[in-house]
C-alpha cells in the first residue's frame, strides 16, 4: 500500500465538491457513466485491432448497483482499466491544465463557483458531493495486477494491489448519511434515462426489491436481487434526426461536454455517395477554459462505424473551430488508421471542409441573442479563421463584429456596407489596445464632422496581424485611417494657402523635434485638437508591420508625422511666441500630447510633466 498527497489544486477543489458548490449534485453518475463509457470505448477499439484481445468474447456494459443496506452506489465496467500511473495521473494530479484554470477563476462568490464547476468538467471529483468515501477498484487491458485507489476527499489517498478476474474499474461510493435519496431505484434510474440514455453501451441498474411469496401463515417477504438495462444503448448521431427531439440532443451534449448550459446551437448531419460520414456538432454557451492555451483539450471524437478512435487529434477541424464539441463518424476509413494517415487522409480532408462550412453557415443561422453571445465568447477566434482560412475567408468575415464610431455594441461588415459611400467603397478602421482612447482619438474628428462610420478595432494583438490581410470585402476596400488624408472640406487653394501661412511655424517646430518626427505639417483633419500624430504609410516597414507581429517578433518603428490644426488657438498664438525655451516646450507639448491621445507613450515622461507645470504656471 502507498500513500499519496493529492495535488493542492485537487485538495482545493475537492474542497468546494465536499461542501457542495454544485447546485445539481446528481451530475455525479452522469460523469461517472461518461467516464466509464470513454473506458469502454477505449477497450471497443483494442477489441476489434489488436491481436492480444481479438479473440477476447467481449460486450462492452456499465453496471450501476444499489447496496441499500450498505449505503453505497457502485458504478463499474469492462472497459480499458487503470494501472497504478493512471490512478495517480488521472486521479491524484491535475491530468490537463483544466482544473488549474478553474482554480484560477473562481470568484469566491458560491454561486458563480458552482457555475465554473460545470464549465470546467472536472469530471470524476464531482461524486465527492454525495461521497463519504470512494473506492476505484481497476485493472488494465493486458496487465496482470489490479489496483484500489482509496480516499475520502479530505487531502490524501492510497493505492493499494488488489485481485481482480477481468480488466476495467469499479467506482465503490459510500454515500453521505444526507444523500441516501441516491439509493432509490426509482431516482437512480431517472437520472441515468435523464442524462445518459443515449450512452452507446447497455446501462445495467442491479438493486434489490422486496417480494411476498405464499398467503396466510405461509406468507413471506424476501430481498431479491434484480437487473435491468436503463437506457436505449443507441449512439444518438446514428439515428435519424426525425425521431430525436430537442431535449435528445441537448443531454447527449451535456454527456460528452461534461458542461452544465445548453449549447447555443447544434448541427446534425448525415451525408451519402462517394465518402459517408455522420456529423453531430455543438457550439458550447460559454467558451472552453483553454480556448486560448497552446494545449487545448479537442472537442471532436472521432468513430469508424460507431467504434471510437480518438479524442485528441486537432486536425479533426481548422483550429479556429477548437471551441466546437461534437462527433465524427466515417463509414469509409479503416479501424486501425493511424495518426499519420489522419493527418494526410483524403477523406478526413472532405469531412473537414464539409463541417467547416455547415458549422459556419449554423453561426450565421443563430438568432440575434445567441449571436451576440457567440460574439462575446469566439469573436477573436473567428478572427485568426481570417488568417487562417482563405477558402471560408468571406463567409468568416460575414460573421466577424467589430465597434463602431457611430454606436455602441458590435456590428458587421454587411451592415457597415449598408450604410456607407456605395460610390467610394472603403471601410475606414481604426486598431489599438483601448477602446476609450480609439473613440476620443484626434484622428475621428474629421470622420465624425463628415459623419462617415470607423469601426473601432481593440483587440490590437489579433486585429494588427489579420486587418491588413483582408483587402478587401464584397468589392469594398478596408482602409487604416492612420495611414490615410482624411476627409477635407477645403478647396486645395485653400490647404495650399494655409501651408504657406505656417511654413516658417511647422519648420521650426520640426527642427525643436529633430528625428523624434519625420515631418510637422498642417493639417485640416482636426477640429478640436491641436495636434495628432500619423504613421507614414509611404514607410515601406509600414506594409510589413504585421508581418513581424505574426512572427512574434518586435514590430520595427515606424517614423511618425505630426499634424498641427491651424484652427487652433493653440497654433495661432504659438507663431507669436518668441520666447524660444517656451516654444521648445510647446514644440514637445504638441508631440507628446497627440502620442498619449493615441495610446502612445511620451519618449520622457518626466520631462512632460515638467513642461506642462512650467506653461500652466506661465498661464496662471
Amino acid at each position: 500500500m502507498s500513500k499519496h498527497q493529492f495535488q493542492t489544486e485537487i485538495g482545493q477543489l475537492l474542497h468546494l465538491m465536499t461542501h457542495s458548490l454544485y447546485s445539481n449534485k446528481e451530475i455525479f453518475l452522469r460523469e461517472l457513466i461518461s467516464n466509464s463509457s470513454d473506458a469502454l470505448d477505449k477497450f471497443n477499439y483494442l477489441h476489434l485491432t489488436d491481436d492480444r484481445f481479438k479473440n477476447e468474447d467481449w460486450q462492452g456494459k456499465i453496471n450501476v448497483t444499489i447496496d441499500e443496506d450498505d449505503g453505497s452506489l457502485t458504478i463499474g465496467d469492462n472497459g480499458i482499466g487503470m494501472n497504478e500511473d493512471d490512478l495517480i495521473n488521472h486521479l491524484g494530479t491535475i491530468a490537463k491544465s483544466g482544473t488549474k484554470s478553474f482554480l484560477e477563476n473562481l470568484t469566491g462568490d458560491a454561486k458563480k463557483d458552482s457555475n465554473l464547476i460545470g464549465q470546467f468538467g472536472v469530471g470524476f471529483y464531482s461524486v465527492f458531493m454525495v461521497a463519504d468515501k470512494v473506492d476505484v477498484i481497476t485493472k488494465k487491458a493486458g496487465e496482470d495486477q489490479a489496483y484500489k485507489f482509496s480516499t475520502d476527499g479530505k487531502g490524501e489517498f492510497e493505492i493499494t494491489p488488489v485481485t481482480k478476474e477481468s480488466h476495467g474499474t469499479v467506482v465503490y461510493i459510500k454515500l453521505k448519511e444526507d444523500e441516501k435519496e441516491f439509493l432509490s431505484k426509482w431516482k437512480v434510474e431517472e437520472i441515468i434515462k435523464k442524462y445518459s440514455n443515449h450512452i452507446a453501451y447497455p446501462i445495467i441498474l442491479n438493486y434489490t426489491e422486496e417480494e411476498t411469496t405464499g398467503e396466510g401463515d405461509n406468507k413471506e417477504t424476501k430481498k431479491v436481487k434484480k437487473s435491468e438495462q436503463v437506457n436505449d444503448a443507441t449512439a444518438l448521431w446514428t439515428l435519424p434526426k426525425s425521431s430525436l427531439k430537442k431535449e435528445d440532443y441537448i443531454e447527449f451534449y451535456k454527456t460528452i461536454s461534461h458542461d452544465s448550459e445548453d449549447p447555443l446551437t447544434y448541427i446534425h448531419n448525415k451525408v451519402e455517395g462517394a465518402t459517408e460520414f455522420t456529423t453531430l456538432f455543438y457550439i458550447p454557451r460559454k467558451a472552453p477554459f483553454d480556448l486560448y492555451r497552446a494545449d487545448y483539450q479537442s472537442g471532436i471524437k472521432l468513430y469508424v462505424k460507431r467504434v471510437f478512435i480518438t479524442d485528441d487529434d486537432k486536425e479533426l477541424l481548422p483550429t479556429y473551430l477548437r471551441f466546437v464539441r461534437g462527433i465524427i463518424d466515417s463509414e469509409d476509413l479503416p479501424l486501425n488508421v493511424s495518426r499519420e494517415i489522419l493527418q494526410e487522409n483524403r477523406i478526413l480532408a472532405n469531412i473537414k471542409q464539409h463541417s467547416t462550412k455547415k458549422i459556419l453557415q449554423a453561426i450565421k443561422k443563430l438568432n440575434d441573442e445567441d449571436f451576440k453571445i457567440f460574439t462575446q465568447e469566439y469573436n477573436k477566434v473567428i478572427k485568426e479563421g481570417i488568417f487562417q482560412d482563405y477558402t471560408n475567408k468571406e463567409m468568416l468575415l460575414e460573421i466577424v463584429r467589430y465597434k463602431s464610431s457611430m454606436q455602441e455594441g458590435m456590428i458587421g461588415l454587411d451592415e457597415y456596407i449598408s450604410r456607407g459611400d456605395s460610390e467610394k467603397k472603403e471601410i475606414y478602421y481604426i486598431i489599438g489596445e483601448d477602446e476609450k482612447v480609439l473613440r476620443n482619438s484626434p484622428l475621428l474628428e474629421a470622420y465624425k464632422r463628415a459623419n462617415i462610420e470607423v469601426l473601432i478595432m481593440d483587440d490590437k494583438e489579433i486585429d494588427e496581424i489579420v486587418t491588413p490581410t483582408i483587402g478587401t470585402f464584397k468589392g469594398w476596400t478596408l482602409k487604416d485611417i492612420t495611414t490615410i488624408e482624411a476627409p477635407d472640406t477645403k478647396t486645395e487653394e485653400e490647404k495650399e494657402e494655409l501651408n504657406k501661412e505656417f511654413k516658417d511655424l511647422t519648420e521650426k517646430i520640426k527642427e525643436v523635434l529633430g528625428d523624434e518626427v519625420k515631418e510637422v505639417k498642417i493639417t485640416t483633419r482636426l477640429t478640436s485638437s491641436p495636434s495628432c500624430v500619423v504613421k507614414d504609410s509611404s514607410d515601406p516597414m509600414a506594409g510589413m508591420a504585421h508581418m513581424f507581429v505574426q512572427m512574434g517578433q518586435q514590430m520595427p518603428e515606424i517614423p511618425l508625422i505630426l499634424e498641427i490644426n491651424p484652427e487652433h488657438e493653440m497654433i495661432k498664438k504659438l507663431k507669436n511666441v518668441e520666447d524660444k525655451d517656451i516654444f521648445s516646450d510647446m514644440a514637445w507639448i504638441l508631440l507628446d500630447s497627440a502620442k498619449l491621445a493615441e495610446g502612445l507613450e511620451p519618449k520622457d515622461k518626466s520631462a512632460f510633466a515638467n513642461r506642462v507645470a512650467k506653461i500652466a504656471s506661465l498661464a496662471l
